[in-house]
């Protein structure tokens, strides 16, 4: 009775990611709703507690195209001890998706990566920031509100 040494390897499940993707693009949309008429569109949605501001969630148009739309989402006011997320986000408008394309220094996230590898990236790294944006999104969404800009 040996124990298997080899894992199995890491599929895609495209039908859950494509769903994760749209679901993504709708919850953008609800965020940042001018982002297709307006080039230089910004939001700013801060998360708290009572009167303690916990963090500020960040979106930033940052290239404006018919099809698409090129996000920056990254946390502002984060915890000293905790890395602040930044990763950039493709809004495929015709195709109603939106994908993480870039996170921290990785830049041209694969599907699949094999593991152990020198970055580091999980098998299904490209899956698991794509859900860590919509757990993200949904919190802002029903818990955020809206940042005063200092004047």
């Amino acid at each position: 009775m040996g124990v298997s040494l080899m894992r199995e390897r890491y599929r895609v499940d495209l039908v859950d990611l494509q769903a994760t993707c749209e679901a993504n693009y709708a919850r953008l949309m609800r965020l940042l709703p001018e982002m297709r008429s307006t080039p230089a569109a910004a939001r700013r949605v801060g998360v708290s507690q009572g009167e303690r501001l916990l963090g500020v969630l960040a979106l930033e148009v940052l290239e404006d195209c018919p099809y698409t739309t090129t996000l920056k989402v990254c946390q502002e006011h984060s915890l000293p001890w905790l890395p602040a997320p930044r990763m950039e986000v493709r809004v495929y408008h015709d195709a109603r998706m939106a994908e993480v394309v870039c996170a921290e220094q990785a830049r041209r996230l694969r599907s699949r990566y094999v593991y152990p590898n020198a970055a580091m990236h999980q098998p299904d790294e490209k899956s698991q920031l794509n859900l860590f944006l919509g757990e993200w999104l949904s919190h802002c969404l029903s818990c955020g509100h809206e940042v005063e800009p200092v004047v």
